[in-house]
This record gives C-alpha cells, structure tokens and sequence, in this order.
C-alpha cells in the first residue's frame, strides 16, 4: 500500500515538473526548452513553401517555361530547289499554242490537182500545198458487155426478181455492161460475189475497175482568221470535196 502512494506521488511530481519547465517557469535555473518562433516553426513543416502568413496575398506557384521548340531546319539543296519553283511565271510553263489550224482535202487526180493549182496561186506564198499519195484501185463485180441494148435490159429485169441491185460501170470500156457492186480489194470482190451467186446469179465475174493511181492532197498548215476567208477561190477546183482538220 506505502508503495503504490509513493508511485503515485512520484507520478505527479514528474508531471508537475515537466509542465513547469515546457511553460518556461524553471527558465531561470537554466532549465527551460529551446524557444522557437514562427521561422522555426515553418522550418519544421513539410511544405514550408506552401505555408503563408495570415494575411499574406496568395501567389501561385511559378512554373518552369518550357524548353522551346527548335524549328525544322531545311537542307541547302531543299532551299535551292524550292527557290526557284516559286520565281518561275507560271505562263513559263504553258504550252505554246499553234499559230493556226491545219486543214487538208483530197484525194485528186492529176486534172483535178492542175485546177487546185491554178487557184490557190492567189493565196500567200507557202500557205497550201499538193503532197503526192496513192488512189487506191476499184474492184467490181460485173456483168458485160452485153451485145446490145435489149440484151441490157432483159439481164436487168432478172436481176430486179432476184432483189439484187446494179448500177452503170464509171468506165466507158465497160460499157455496155452492170455493176453489181464495188469494192477496194479483189479479195473483198469475191467473196461478194460468192453472195451473188449464193442468190442465183450466174454469169458475174470480178473485174478491176480502176487500177492505183497516183493523186494529190491539198494541205494548208497553218489556217489563221486572216487566211480562212480567202479560201474561197478553192471551192471551184474542189471536185465537191471538203476541207477537214489534217489527220
């Protein structure tokens, strides 16, 4: 029992003189703790950084500026090839136009080509010219010659019951004869008149019509609206032919 009193009062006095020295009251014996204020104080904390004063204005933390970007650097040879594509005009680059159309007409024949001659001497030197070319042949498949007149029209009432057509031969020796169709090779000929003779005709044959020829093609190279209204003085030596755009 004496000893539990002693612990107790033991107890209380250790209490009693702790509280006396943390409150400073033991100061002048020299036993008092280490004062701190509020520097100390802050220096203690965990964020000092983030702790301000009652009173003190916030301020937001200040940020590091971010590295700055370097921009992509362009190689000397892309700069030089670039350069000059942006100096050029752009009408550099358009085609050049032609100075006008060329037109051509034909084929003619020999006479046909001296009147083409004659009139186009009244247009500007070396604006046309007649370029030498080939008529091919004619081939026909024929009837003839028949010995007279009624001979030629009895040959034609039969071909008219079998629905075949004919016309007159263009060549004289020809005459008097039938054309029953004509054709630019002797291999186109006789197949057509295997047809015929497929429909009941009897006494055709393959015959060359007109053999090559040499002919001539007017050209004008170069047609501008200055020129255009003088071809006129052609028309009459066209042979019914039309001009057209060169092939």
């Amino acid at each position: 029992m004496l000893f539990r009193s002693l612990t107790v009062i033991v107890l209380l006095l250790a209490n009693a003189g702790y509280y006396a020295w943390s409150q400073g009251h033991l100061a002048e014996w020299g036993l008092a703790p280490a004062p701190q204020g509020e520097p100390q104080r802050l220096q203690q904390q965990i964020r000092p950084e983030a702790v301000r004063l009652a009173g003190e204005p916030a301020t937001p933390p200040v940020r590091p500026a971010p590295a700055a970007v370097p921009a992509p650097e362009h190689s000397a040879a892309q700069a030089s090839a670039e350069a000059p594509a942006a100096s050029v005009p752009a009408a550099a680059t358009e085609p050049a136009r032609p100075a006008g159309e060329c037109l051509q007409a034909g084929v003619f024949d020999e006479e046909q080509a001296n009147a083409l001659r004659r009139v186009a001497g009244a247009l500007p030197q070396g604006s046309w010219s007649l370029q030498r070319t080939t008529i091919p042949g004619r081939w026909m498949v024929y009837m003839g010659k028949f010995a007279d007149a009624d001979a030629l029209a009895k040959k034609r009432a039969e071909l008219r019951e079998l629905g075949i057509s004919f016309d007159r031969p263009s060549t004289a020796s020809l005459e008097p004869g039938l054309s029953l169709g004509r054709f630019s090779t002797e291999e186109a000929a006789q197949r057509g008149m295997g047809n015929l003779v497929a429909k009941g005709v009897r006494t055709a044959k393959v015959v060359q019509e007109r053999p090559d020829t040499p002919g001539y093609q007017l050209r004008l190279p170069s047609v501008d609206d200055a020129l255009r209204p003088q071809l006129d003085v052609l028309r009459p030596a066209m042979a019914g032919k039309t001009l057209k755009p060169c092939s």
